[in-house]
Formats: C-alpha cells, structure tokens, sequence
C-alpha cells in the first residue's frame, strides 16, 4: 500500500491534486506575496539602475552594481534584460518614451488651440526635467555618447524623433489654423524643447555650483510666453 501511494503522489494523480489543494492557508499566501514580489523585479532593478547610472554614468555602471542596489543576485538581472545597454533602453522607453506616447494621444483628442496645447506639453516635459530623477538619462547620452553611440541613435529615434515629431505636428497644426505665422516646422519644434533640453544639462551639470536653487518654472513660463509672441500670426 505503501508503494501504491508513492507511485500516486509522484504521478501526479487526482490524489495529489487533492493534497495540493489541502495546502496550509499561510502557505498559499506566501505563493502569491512570492509572484507579486517576482513580477515586480523588473520594476525594481530599473529603479536601481536608473539610481547607479545617475552616480558612476553608464560606462562606469557594472551589472553588479545594479544587482547589489537592487538587492538580486547579477543571474536574476538576465532573466529580464540581456545586457546593461538592455537595461539602459528599458529605462529611457518606460521612462520617457512612455510619456510622449501619452501626449500623443493627448495631441489627438484636444479640442482648445494649438497654443494652449503647446503650453501644456512644455509645462509638463518642464517638470519633469525640473523634478524628476529621470533627469539623468538625457545627461548619460549626451556624455556617453561618443564611446556609445548606438545608445545616442537608440535616444536620437526613440526620444528626440518622436518628440520633435509631436511637437511638429503642434506647430503644423496651427499654421493651417491660422493660429501661427508659417515657420519650418522642424525649426519651431527645435526651438521650443531648446530650453527644456537646458534644464536637464542645467541640473546634472552644473546646479550644485548655485548658490541658490535655480527658477526652473521660471524658466519655462518665459519661455512658453517668448515663445507664443514670436509664433503669433503677424497682423
């Protein structure tokens, strides 16, 4: 009989189904606080890579280092991302990239004018230039570009295309409106996200040598207003 329930359990039959389904209550809870904490690794690493590339830049990030921020082991980073250049390009598409395809949706469905429109793109990429630790990834690119220049291209198609496309499409949209005076719209959109472009080098770079905290939303509301005046449409 002994043998008859052995070869049950390893066999996988209806009876250890049954035992699987008698597991404890606090066994089961475990299970789940388990997948959760599992399908929240990615997220995590991202968060201490974004961290150490911030502190050493991406040349000088090892996957250990990630690994020891994130507190995983270097094996358990491969299961997610192949290599630190797959770490990095994760980090700019969920971080940046998501949000400019957010705003091209909020571009589809305004209904105001394309200068209020406007307005509430650079005050929202403004913020988070100013704000958020995201900051460091267009620093890393600019820095690191020359040794990694296929991270620049992955940031040059993914971010910068993207960005002075939605922008463009903005600046297109008014002049056939009669909104705006008519100006190349790839001058217009390079000429608005110029500044948001500072913020960034200016916090990363050069903003602990301040000897007060600089006005980035200052900054931002002068620009917008220097910036309508010169699209308005000459009367």
């Amino acid at each position: 009989m002994t043998g008859q329930l052995f070869y049950m359990v390893m066999m996988g039959t209806p009876f250890k189904r049954k035992l699987d389904r008698a597991k404890p209550a606090g066994e089961a809870v475990e299970t789940a606080r388990w997948r959760r904490r599992k399908d929240a690794r990615p997220q995590e690493i991202l968060a201490a890579a974004l961290s150490v590339f911030a502190e050493k830049g991406f040349a000088a990030t090892r996957l250990d280092d990630i690994a020891l921020r994130a507190g995983v082991s270097k094996g358990t980073i491969y299961l997610y991302f192949e290599s630190k250049k797959a770490v990095f390009k994760a980090l700019v598409m969920e971080r940046l990239a998501s949000r400019i395809g957010v705003f091209g949706e909020t571009l589809r469905s305004h209904r105001g004018t394309s200068a209020e429109l406007l307005t509430q793109l650079l005050r929202h990429f403004g913020e988070v230039m100013s704000t958020s630790e995201d900051v460091v990834l267009p620093k890393i690119v600019i820095s690191e570009a020359g040794n990694f220049p296929e991270l620049a291209k992955m940031y040059r198609e993914e971010i910068i295309a993207r960005g002075i496309a939605l922008l463009g499409e903005v600046m297109e949209t008014g002049m056939a409106r009669g909104e705006f005076r008519m100006i190349a719209k790839e001058h217009a959109a390079r000429l608005a996200v110029a500044p948001i472009l500072l913020i960034a080098i200016w916090r990363t770079t050069f903003a602990k040598f301040d000897s007060e905290p600089y006005d980035y939303e200052g900054l931002v509301e002068a620009h917008i207003a220097t910036l309508l005046k010169g699209l308005a449409k000459e009367t």
